[in-house]
């Protein structure tokens, strides 16, 4: 349960010592604010939309004072103290904890329950069977320190199909393409095998076994290795395997009490599961296995990271009998949401949100989020009670089973289509706050320049007297992405980065997190942030609030930093006039997207349609801009007519991001609308962006000439024609 909020401004933690001011200090102040608050609420002429209580700079300052780690602290433990995986009973406490801390601070608050098909482990063995003849029957649990709670899930991969695999182990790096290819050349085939691969970043958990599938192996064993496991944790990576995302029996349209769900055996429902079963190993017993293969040596290019030099390949002549039993089962999920009534535009939504649950503790994926989330809630509440009012509606989002493929926020997305199409805003997201050092951001371009500018007014958590803004900059010129790191990532594929001011913002191509339904289905501008790029535990059940405090964030300043950044970015969306929106970043985006795609195909294929969109786009864009100028100024001596020219301008700026979706999504994965931002269906292509062309230049190399070109061109102007949709929704005029 929540405290009560007089207790929530002084909670206590035993995190390492408090950066936050004196508790006198902070006592003081809260109560000068509620007093404040309680003076209003009797006293309604102060909180009219032209008396505000607060300056804008002054109201995102205060925002900023009202931070508290011990708190945040706080939240995470609670949040932690028992696995909660989705559906499960333990996850209830969970649910009612967001729920409560919301209705705590006297937030309008209500939950939304969806049936959707989740997946659960029943039994699983590992039986290996050395040339020998000796047989040792592999623990698959994680090493049980006596801190693991009896709801901890054993390792698993959810939607796994059960079965039984009797077979000789090949190993297969990372299960590439490119790597089957080498085990080629070496004569080994893996058609009739169990294929043992370690997890990498180029190809997902599901990508690895649909290849094995393809190739006719039996069964997947997975492991992971490298800097992810260095701690010698033990740890084991759950994960799910089922392609796409969203509840399976539902695709397209929510999964409410009494609506329509397809049948477990439907066509639509199979094809999004693997045929072979698969389970995730330790380090440990994958090198097990790995010890006692023999065949050929490994190739040197597998050598990447050092761990596999000297091993062999296989097949055998050690055998591995794999048992999976899984369950598929209907689960009821809930999200929770918190809504704050903009007084002026109540009808425009600044939605913020983060899952909820995790495979185990989750004190970093993704509870570090949800612990910067309620922080934001409280700080809002007390803001609210000095007599602040947003102009624009803020909603908090608590997700479900967003680790079983982000079902939660996309049955709510579904089930909100068109209100969220004609009145969000924007879609703010915070999966995994704190990993470890270093600030990372991802957003669709209009959103460059207002991140930027947030991160300049937020203390960086691990270097005294300069800002986030300071660290991040510092941080992309000592990696020197703009030079080698970026044409590597022209070269070895899915270039996501885009240099702003010195800084290398992601994209939000990928489909790992919550955002993916809000712009991929909806076209909703959106952010992802993070602090630290990767860290050892992930999906283990090492993933606890001891692991926090120890090693990615012992004094809670960095989660303070995450949500100091997200919290402002709503303020300004929710508040300013004018909607900080900055599509001349996107046209240029495009163009360097342009260029690379450029260089990517031959002359016979003319990028002209894109230019020319790109310069429509462009020309839209500053106009645009310039007609924000002037409505400012206008603002500052006119009244109503201003207004209205306020609300036209910030609809186009908001609705000019659905304009780069197709209402026939792509090719054989129409759920996927974006035509700009969105997952390629081959994981081996060079593009991070323009899904359908990267669809279309995989697929052209299985046609004619004509036919592969004819195909990409086709591509090409459909997303021409989706940019010229977004400048003409920029324009707002009718041709």
């Amino acid at each position: 349960m929540a405290q009560p909020f007089t207790k929530l401004t002084t909670a206590t933690a035993t995190a390492a010592p408090s950066k936050s001011p004196p508790p006198l200090v902070t006592f003081v102040f809260v109560l000068v604010l509620c007093i404040l608050g309680f003076y209003t609420l009797h006293h309604p002429h102060l909180t009219n939309s032209t008396s505000p209580p607060f300056s804008t700079s002054k109201l995102r300052d205060t925002f900023l004072s009202l931070s508290s780690n011990n708190t945040i602290s706080t939240y995470l433990r609670d949040l932690t103290l028992h696995p909660h995986l989705a559906g499960t009973k333990p996850s209830l406490d969970t649910i009612q904890y967001v729920k409560s801390h919301f209705e705590n601070l006297s937030l309008d608050t209500h939950t939304v329950k969806y049936k959707t098909l989740l997946s659960y482990p029943a039994h699983a063995s590992l039986l290996v069977h050395f040339s020998n003849s000796s047989v040792t029957n592999l623990s698959l649990t994680e090493k049980d320190t006596g801190v693991f709670s009896s709801d901890v899930v054993q390792p698993y991969h959810a939607y796994s199909p059960s079965g039984s695999v009797h077979a000789k182990v090949v190993f297969v790096n990372y299960g590439r393409e490119e790597d089957y290819r080498a085990l080629e050349v070496m004569g080994v085939n893996v058609s009739g095998c169990l294929v043992l691969a370690r997890r990498g970043e180029s190809i997902s958990r599901g990508g690895v076994i649909s290849v094995a599938e393809s190739k006719g192996a039996l069964g997947v064993l997975l492991y992971t290795e490298g800097d992810r496991l260095r701690d010698g944790s033990g740890g084991v990576e759950r994960g799910t395997v089922m392609r796409g995302i969203g509840d399976p029996l539902t695709p397209g349209w929510a999964g409410v009490e009494g609506g329509e769900t397809l049948d477990l055996e439907d066509s639509q429902v199979l094809k999004r599961f693997p045929k072979i079963p698969s389970l995730p190993l330790s380090l440990e017993n994958a090198l097990i296995i790995l010890g006692s293969l023999g065949g050929g040596f490994v190739p040197q290019f597998w050598n990447d990271s050092g761990w596999v030099n000297g091993l062999r390949v296989g097949p055998g002549p050690t055998m591995v009998n794999l048992t999976y039993q899984g369950e598929k089962k209907v689960a009821t999920i809930q999200n929770v949401f918190a809504v704050i009534k903009g007084l002026e535009e109540p009808d425009r939504y600044v939605i913020l949100g983060n899952h909820r649950d995790a495979w185990t503790y989750g004190a970093v994926d993704p509870n570090s989020g949800t612990a910067a989330l309620l922080d934001i809630a409280r700080r809002y509440a007390l803001l609210m009670r000095s007599g602040w009012s947003p102009r624009r509606t803020i909603i908090f989002g608590s997700w479900d089973a967003e680790e079983f493929g982000m079902v939660g926020s996309t049955e709510w997305v579904e089930q909100n289509l068109v209100n969220l199409g004609a009145k969000a805003v924007a879609y703010l997201n915070v999966d995994c706050a704190v990993q470890g050092p270093g600030f990372f951001a991802r957003a669709t371009p209009q959103l460059d320049n207002l991140l930027i500018e947030v991160t300049k007014k937020v203390k960086d958590p691990d270097s005294r007297g300069t800002t986030i803004y300071d660290q991040w900059v510092a941080t992309n010129e000592l990696l020197n992405i703009n030079s080698l790191l970026y044409m590597k990532l022209i070269r070895d594929g899915n270039l996501v980065f885009f240099s702003v001011s010195g800084l290398q913002i992601q994209r939000l191509s990928g489909v790992d997190s919550d955002f993916a339904p809000f712009l991929q289905h909806a076209g909703i501008p959106s952010v992802d942030m993070y602090y630290g790029r990767d860290f050892p535990v992930y999906h283990t059940a090492f993933d606890s609030y001891e692991w926090m405090i120890n090693h990615a964030d012992p004094s809670f300043q960095r989660h303070v930093a995450v949500a100091g950044i997200w919290g402002l970015l709503v303020l300004h969306l929710a508040d300013d006039s004018i909607l900080s929106f900055n599509y001349l970043s996107y046209a240029d985006q495009l163009k360097e997207h342009e260029e690379i795609l450029s260089k990517m195909l031959d002359g016979s294929i003319s990028l002209h349609p894109l230019t020319t969109a790109i310069q429509e786009l462009a020309a839209a864009a500053k106009e645009a801009e310039d007609e924000a100028k002037q409505i400012l100024r206008e603002l500052e001596t006119t009244g109503d007519t201003a207004v209205l020219k306020t609300r036209a301008l910030n609809d186009r700026l908001m609705l000019a991001e659905r304009g780069f979706l197709d209402s026939n999504g792509l090719q054989g994965r129409q759920w996927f609308k974006h035509l700009v931002y969105g997952p390629a269906g081959d994981y081996e292509s060079k593009l991070g962006f323009f899904p359908g062309i990267a669809d279309a230049i995989s697929r052209s190399t299985k046609l004619s000439r004509r036919d592969g070109q004819a195909l990409i061109q086709h591509e090409i102007w459909r997303v021409a024609r989706a940019i010229e949709r977004a400048a003409g929704a920029l324009r707002g005029e009718l041709t």
